[in-house]
């Protein structure tokens, strides 16, 4: 039930607040806190309303949420204010906001008006509090005030990254994921002055090919040099993007490991195994203490060849788009390149739609209808048998051409999946049953299990209160022990003369043969 609890709250809890109505309500404190800060700020003459009452002392000024022309202290901060209006700032792009009656559009501009008024309202308190010279009231109604504001998670927290201010990295992952980071940095600066090198070396050699085509007149070498200007001239330019691209890809696996590795912790602490496969349930002792020994080493060698091996296959498929695609328009073969990638298409979407026709032909005409109308789908019984028998027959020539294409499509996808995810130790490339041969993968499962023995909360807490228990439990024995000590020392009113007989006899009754050694007086 508590992992059960556990996965509810964290996978299906959804915010309800409407941020248009929010939007509204937020008018009556915005209003209270301009009020507040009104009735503190000084005017600067005096006025007949002062004449009245005396106790205001020029109080209820002008509120200024912030100087536009003079202003140098708390740039920073006001800019970070103008950036919290931004998703109010938003609502008014909002078709449903405020929407009006057909016969009542002439009115758009004046409801426009009307809600930037609102939005600049509700935000007056943001630059208010920053602005008044009372640090004070001003700092504790605009920290209230934008705590508010706080309802609707954020873009990245809703799609990327949603901080957990109860879970803590391990000082292993964080330290893995600065090294990673600045190893991979040197790393890409490295490849780049070794490609500057070789970019020398080629510029050369494309002063040698000015040189042959000079001296050479015939038209075919003149074709080929060229071939080869244009091929250096895409490489280094297409290896200089997929820098960039692969670079971002790279440091986004690293932050992407550290989010995976909170995910699988959590699992594991609600007792959720089921992500895991079969073959890792249960690895040995050894195995894990090892995996958490070598894992930060394997993490950091993955992610620098991860970047190289990436960067080689985006390169490759850039130099395969330029020449399919902008080389032809650049040399005036756009018609020709247009027809070819329309041929391919029109292809594709053939043996596509014959796919989905032998789907539609099996749903309609070779399975039995439904057993009740509110199933979704036909049962699995054949109807039309002989006409079924023949459908497969005259289509099995055909599914074996389209074998072929199936089959080269699937190695395909299997080279770029696996290469794109060379870097994520985190996941297994390998196909279902063959995940033990990733001995990466195996590194990860390890790493987890051994963190999950030793920081898991529930064990951490249990181990906690029985060493404070044992704790009391020895400090009860002890302070027992001296009060009886001290109590029969001074609570009964003897002496201690008497006390040391009484404690001698009592001896001497329980141990005879100790009154044969005692020293006469």
């Amino acid at each position: 039930m508590a992992a059960e609890a556990w996965q509810l709250k964290n996978e299906t809890c959804t915010s309800s607040v409407d941020m248009e109505l929010f939007l509204h309500c937020s008018l009556l404190p915005s209003i209270a806190i301009i009020v507040v800060l009104s009735c503190l700020e000084k005017r600067a003459r005096r006025s007949r309303l002062d004449e009245k009452w005396p106790l205001l002392n020029r109080r209820c000024g002008v509120v200024i949420p912030l100087d536009f022309t003079g202003a140098f202290s708390n740039r920073w901060s006001l800019g970070f204010a103008f950036g919290a209006t931004a998703n109010k700032v938003m609502i008014l792009f909002s078709e449903d906001y405020l929407p009006l009656p057909s016969k009542f559009r002439w009115a758009k501009a004046f409801v426009l008006l009307t809600g930037a008024l609102e939005v600049g309202l509700s935000s007056y308190p943001f630059f208010a509090c920053l602005s008044t010279h009372f640090s004070i009231v001003g700092a504790t109604l605009g920290f209230l005030y934008t705590g508010s504001w706080q309802p609707q998670k954020s873009w990245i927290r809703r799609n990327v990254y949603e901080w957990d201010p109860y879970f803590q990295f391990p000082s292993r992952m964080i330290t893995m994921a600065v090294l990673a980071l600045i190893c991979l940095y040197m790393f890409v600066v490295n490849e780049f002055y070794v490609f500057k090198m070789v970019s020398q070396a080629l510029q050369a050699l494309k002063s040698t090919f000015d040189v042959v085509i000079v001296s050479s007149n015939t038209t075919e070498v003149v074709a080929q040099v060229e071939h080869l200007k244009d091929f250096i001239d895409v490489t280094e330019g297409v290896w200089l993007f997929t820098t960039f691209t692969a670079c971002l890809t790279s440091v986004s696996y690293v932050f992407h490991i550290l989010a995976c590795y909170r995910k699988h912790m959590k699992r594991l602490w609600a007792g959720q195994k089921q992500f895991l496969p079969l073959v890792f349930i249960r690895l040995s002792s050894s195995q894990n203490v090892a995996s958490i020994a070598r894992y930060s080493g394997w993490q950091i060698a993955y992610i620098l060849w991860g970047y190289l091996i990436v960067h080689t296959v985006q390169c490759l498929f850039g130099v395969m788009f330029m020449y399919g695609f902008v080389l032809p328009i650049k040399h005036g073969q756009g018609i020709e390149m247009l027809k070819n990638l329309g041929t391919g298409i029109l292809t594709l979407a053939v043996v596509i739609g014959l796919m989905q026709l032998q789907i539609a032909t099996a749903t309609a005409f070779f399975l039995q209808p439904k057993i009740l109308l509110t199933d979704k789908e036909k049962p699995l019984a054949l109807d039309n048998r002989k006409a079924f028998q023949n459908f497969n027959y005259f289509l099995f020539f055909y599914n074996v051409v389209l074998g072929l294409g199936a089959c080269l499509f699937r190695l395909l996808c299997s080279v770029i999946v696996g290469a794109w995810l060379i870097a994520r130790i985190d996941r297994t490339i390998m196909p279902k049953g063959y995940e033990a041969a990733d001995l990466g993968f195996r590194t990860w499962i390890g790493m987890l299990f051994m963190d999950h023995h030793h920081t898991n909360p529930t064990l951490v807490c249990f181990c906690h209160l029985l060493v404070v228990r044992t704790r009391e439990r020895q400090q009860q024995t002890t302070t027992d022990y001296l009060h009886f000590t001290n109590a029969t020392v001074t609570d009964f009113r003897v002496s201690n003369k008497a006390r040391t007989r009484w404690l001698l006899s009592y001896t001497l009754l329980n141990n005879p043969s100790l009154s044969a050694l005692r020293k006469p007086k």
